[in-house]
């Protein structure tokens, strides 16, 4: 017998619910998700407001300000996804066995590539200089302590942003409307939400849209959110840790000092990159990559 589908709905219950199941239409669901994350921040940054603040460790500071994102984004994605989309945490496609530690090393790895890339055609055509290695001027024992620190940061940065743009935003916003949608209206979440960074325009909005895009790819190619988080981890550390560029407006601590001296428009000015048309090849040839190395998979997208 097929699925019998009540046509008898009331008004309230067609703007408040989905038309397949008992539970709330995807707008609503994001609404509430929304409204968690912004109390529990809140709440949070009170509680630990002039306790967490190195004024005078900025690395440290930012630190503090990710672990509050961490709980934050976990806490109402986890209360959100579990009591009001009526579906489990790991659905969300954080599975983890020993492909996803693969997946997550790969990701890693492919933006080590991709800003070389970026690095070698900026110093070879003249946009970049080079001026030496941190260590030739600071202390070696503070270089790697700072470079290990910024590691942490970003892999708390991948893991809080993936969860929320390419985890609960495009998972919720597909199971409203399409996979389609799904993509690109989280990417462009994505880039607004990052219009608040240092030097911010919507060129810059538009730059972190597409790689929104790109990051989404990854989770198209596995059905899980650990190559994601990898691209998103790896992109963050050589873009600005491993070859000095200013990382979506903000300067991170640097093994390699460089000035670029190129044209904005191309190489993204103090925002870096994803503000420069250099973004485009490079999120291309990342794109390559990522099909290279999941040309064998098959993936089940989660349920949404």
């Amino acid at each position: 017998m097929g699925l019998t589908i009540n046509t008898d709905r009331s008004f309230l219950d067609k703007v408040f619910f989905s038309p397949d199941e008992r539970r709330l239409r995807a707008g609503w669901r994001l609404l509430i998700q929304t409204i968690l994350i912004v109390f529990i921040a809140l709440v949070l940054s009170l509680i630990f407001s002039g306790v967490l603040i190195y004024d005078d460790q900025p690395y440290l500071s930012r630190l503090s300000s990710q672990i509050i994102e961490l709980l934050a984004v976990g806490g109402s994605i986890y209360i959100a996804r579990r009591f009001i989309d009526k579906r489990s945490f790991t659905s969300l496609g954080l599975n983890f066995n020993r492909q996803a530690l693969i997946d997550l090393l790969l990701g890693i790895a492919i933006p080590g590539i991709m800003m070389g890339f970026i690095f070698l055609v900026e110093w070879s055509i003249g946009w970049l200089s080079f001026d030496g290695f941190a260590w030739q001027v600071y202390p070696t024992q503070q270089v790697f302590s700072n470079a290990l620190l910024v590691i942490f940061i970003f892999m708390l940065v991948g893991w809080n942003e993936e969860l929320l743009s390419r985890g609960y935003h495009l998972q919720t916003i597909a199971s409203g409307t399409n996979l389609a949608w799904g993509i690109f209206l989280s990417s462009a979440v994505f880039g607004v939400l990052h219009l608040g960074n240092p030097g911010a325009t919507w060129i810059s909005a538009a730059g972190i849209l597409f790689a929104g895009l790109f990051l989404a790819y990854g989770y198209l190619r596995t059905g899980q959110l650990w190559l994601s988080i990898g691209l998103h981890i790896g992109w963050n550390y050589f873009e600005g840790t491993v070859f000095g560029f200013p990382v979506s407006g903000f300067d991170f601590y640097s093994l390699t000092l460089i000035t670029v001296d190129g044209p904005v428009l191309w190489t993204g000015g103090d925002f870096g990159p994803e503000a420069g048309l250099i973004v485009l090849p490079a999120l291309l040839l990342g794109t390559l990559l990522i099909r290279f190395v999941t040309r064998d998979r098959n993936p089940a997208l989660p349920s949404r």
